[in-house]
């Protein structure tokens, strides 16, 4: 997916900036701890500071904070690009504990929904190949909907729809999670996010246009 390899070329950069500025930093640091002590004299103060110096290594400090938040804003931009003008929409709504999917597009807009006990969890089924839009919110408390594998979470809030739009590149089964302590049985709040073909997903579609929900994928 898309998402995913943006964010894992997002994290490894910044891991590597994070580390190399953490490691110069520590060694100019034990290096002037170190001549300084070797170097000082009883009785002396120390020498005066060195404003630029100072002023240069904040300036270098400056730019890569500058150059990080600029380009982590330009990937998430592509992460977020303008998605196909109509695209498969799903109603998310999280409540606790569990999930409901609903599909506007068809007659299965009421949901799939489920006990989120055991076996018993709802499925979120999504074509691969086109645009799937998300619209989440929430009938009670915060919630956060997390895909672990596919490394994409966002928050669910009450009297509000947040919104994303994910393309599914393969198929596949994982496992999604609520990240948002809300509750008791917040540990079982899980459901299944499973990516079809387009053949499949018509297919499934179509059962729900004629069973009004409830068919198997």
């Amino acid at each position: 997916m898309k998402q995913r390899q943006i964010f894992g070329t997002v994290f490894a950069l910044e891991a590597v900036v994070a580390t190399g500025v953490f490691v110069v930093v520590l060694a100019l640091f034990g290096f002037a701890l170190i001549r300084r002590r070797a170097r000082q004299r009883p009785g002396e103060t120390g020498k005066p500071e060195r404003p630029r110096l100072e002023v240069f290594y904040v300036s270098v400090l400056t730019a890569f904070v500058a150059f990080l938040v600029a380009w982590t804003a330009w990937q998430n931009h592509r992460e977020n690009d303008a998605a196909d003008p109509a695209p498969v929409r799903v109603d998310v709504l999280a409540h606790q504990w569990c999930w409901t999917f609903g599909y506007p597009q068809t007659s299965h807009h009421r949901g799939v929904t489920s006990l989120c006990r055991g076996d018993q969890l709802p499925t979120l089924v999504v074509p691969t190949g086109r645009p799937v839009q998300l619209r989440l919110t929430s009938r009670d408390v915060i919630h956060s909907l997390w895909v672990p594998h596919l490394r994409y979470k966002m928050d669910v809030f009450p009297h509000h729809v947040n919104t994303f739009t994910l393309t599914f590149d393969h198929e596949g089964r994982w496992m999604g999670k609520c990240a948002e302590f809300c509750g008791q049985r917040h540990a079982t709040m899980r459901f299944w996010l499973k990516a079809v073909s387009p053949g499949e997903y018509d297919r499934w579609a179509g059962a729900q246009q004629g069973t009004g929900g409830g068919a198997a994928v």
